[in-house]
């Protein structure tokens, strides 16, 4: 455990990390993603043809949940009152791309990263349950953090 990693104790066993005596401060985190579909999907998005409804606007809901949710999928986050988050998108009709974005910010004493990681990951799921029984050829890609700020590590920007 001499490498940093924070979530073992001593013997080696996973643990919560204790924050409890690190100041608040405000967190923001930005993490985006994308959804490879074909043709015929791009154009039941953009029409709203899809049979299930809206596809991007329940996604949207979804992955707001999925947010509101992490600590109740990822063992070792913590339970973080979420005070702002967006779902936004990108469209590349040409290529066939739907590019998830979500911005989470909170005031508290850990980062927002996982949670906007997780509003893309349960956001694209849901384009692709939406969306497979027109077509399951799609991919889901590119899924990264792409930048935060605030805490004892400083601020964070993704560069290619």
């Amino acid at each position: 455990m001499s490498q940093g990693f924070n979530h073992f104790d001593e013997n080696g066993n996973a643990v919560m990390v204790d924050v409890s005596a690190k100041n608040i401060t405000p967190r923001t985190a930005v993490a985006t993603g994308e959804i490879h579909v074909g043709p015929v999907i791009m154009a039941a998005v953009q029409e709203g043809s899809v049979k299930k409804g809206d596809v991007l606007g329940v996604a949207r809901v979804a992955g707001i949940m999925g947010v509101k949710r992490t600590s109740d999928l990822i063992p070792m986050c913590h339970p973080l009152p979420i005070q702002k988050c967006s779902i936004d998108y990108e469209l590349e009709p040409e290529k066939g791309i739907i590019r998830v974005f979500c911005t989470v910010k909170t005031e508290g004493k850990t980062g927002v990263e996982m949670e906007a990681l997780t509003g893309v990951q349960v956001t694209l799921l849901t384009i692709y349950d939406m969306c497979k029984a027109i077509d399951k050829h799609m991919v889901m890609s590119e899924i990264h953090l792409v930048e935060k700020t605030g805490g004892k590590s400083g601020d964070f920007l993704f560069q290619e």
